[in-house]
């Protein structure tokens, strides 16, 4: 079990049992719903300042991903984006919600379009932000990681360190503050976390999200393609494509953000999410 140290105030207060583990969640305000998934290698800490802007006429869903956050992963599964999904699918069952408004961020957008169109996760909108749909989305980073993982899992663990550190803060067009990234990289510390790191980097595949490409054209449900203007991990090219991938979506950039748009500019990512589900009718 991993032991975050920081002392960042983000907590999630209730645990959910899936059939991959146990997921650390939490619901925050009242009305439609919206369900929001961080993606890799972040956890739901990245929504705090989206949140309470959402949550005066939303009731928010937030979760950690098994093997993120404080969310624990069965023995011997491996978070891949199927089983993310599939988890996602679980949770949507498990608070009772029809027709959720569904938020994807880095491969939690991957995560969002596989629990839509392959868990038939009904949604009456999708928010995708600096989203991992359209392949090949792995950065060389993570691509030299997942060619040499050992290499990675047996380096000194002060080594390890000081290079995600460096890879995280690049995440961020603004600078990142000790104490945030520190928030951040806290569930990577130690052998563990770094075992952990490298689980999560080897089990994500373009191909857990390839059936979902295919079927991009078949959305009908209203969809807003989000990106961070400054994005250096998925450039905002990467978002145009995937807007005119899917019928009907709209397209906006976050100005002064990067690839964590949520944590460069979190007051316009919210106003943008607000005037977009705010579009669509209420389901519960």
């Amino acid at each position: 079990m991993i032991t975050r140290t920081s002392s960042a105030p983000w907590a999630l207060s209730h645990r959910i049992r899936v059939s991959g583990g146990e997921v650390a969640a939490d619901v925050f305000g009242e009305g439609p719903p919206v369900v929001l998934v961080h993606g890799a290698p972040s956890w739901s800490y990245l929504w705090r300042g989206v949140v309470p802007s959402l949550a005066r006429n939303h009731t928010v869903y937030v979760w950690d991903l098994p093997g993120f956050g404080d969310s624990q992963l069965a023995p011997g599964v491996w978070p891949s984006i199927e089983l993310q999904a599939r988890t996602l699918a679980e949770l949507v069952d498990h608070w009772g919600l029809s027709e959720p408004g569904l938020v994807g961020h880095d491969i939690g957008g991957g995560i969002v379009m596989r629990a839509h169109l392959i868990e038939q996760v009904p949604t009456r909108g999708l928010a995708l932000l600096d989203a991992a749909v359209l392949g090949p989305w792995n950065t060389p980073f993570t691509e030299h990681q997942q060619r040499y993982p050992e290499a990675y899992r047996t380096m000194p663990e002060n080594v390890f360190a000081d290079v995600i550190d460096k890879r995280l803060r690049s995440a961020c067009h603004r600078r990142m503050s000790d104490e945030v990234a520190e928030a951040y990289l806290s569930q990577w510390s130690g052998q563990l976390g770094q075992n952990r790191w490298i689980d999560q980097v080897v089990s994500v595949s373009f191909d857990d999200t390839r059936e979902a490409v295919a079927k991009l054209d078949q959305v009908t449900a209203p969809t807003l393609v989000l990106w961070g203007e400054q994005d250096q991990w998925l450039n905002t090219t990467t978002g145009d494509r995937l807007a005119a991938a899917i019928p009907g979506a709209q397209r906006e950039n976050i100005a002064a953000a990067g690839h964590f748009v949520a944590e460069d500019n979190p007051n316009d990512t919210a106003d943008a999410l607000l005037r977009f589900f705010g579009q669509r009718p209420t389901a519960t």
